[in-house]
């Protein structure tokens, strides 16, 4: 009985301070998955790509990337790349695809992320 006791408490601590090292963790990168780290990022942005020399429309945006061509995202903005990203890999290997991002992280100075594969 006193072993049982002593385990679950043991594992109890174990995972509070794995959840204390995932919040540390997410503090210094810029995606945050796997933590319930504060999202104290609200990002605006606004997606223009072409896909084999065709400009994709606000419609063919929202199809190939889940995502609407203008939007926010109360996340860092990492994660809208990082969908952008794994759609032009896995599922569109073979487009040659040229992606502009121009976005805000609270509303301050503009940035701009872009990705190309010719």
């Amino acid at each position: 009985m006193n072993l049982v006791r002593i385990l679950r408490w043991i594992i109890g601590v174990a995972l509070l301070l794995f959840q204390i090292g995932a919040i540390v963790y997410a503090r210094f990168v810029p995606s945050r998955y796997f933590c319930w780290a504060p999202f104290d990022m609200q990002t605006d942005y606004r997606i223009e790509a072409s896909v084999n020399g065709e400009k994709l429309n606000a419609a063919q945006i929202r199809q190939r990337y889940r995502r609407p061509e203008k939007g926010t995202d109360n996340r860092s903005v990492q994660h809208v790349i990082d969908i952008i990203e794994q759609a032009e890999q896995r599922y569109h290997p073979t487009d040659r695809t040229e992606v502009t991002m121009k976005y805000r992280i609270n509303g301050k100075a503009e940035q701009v992320w872009h990705y190309a594969r010719p």
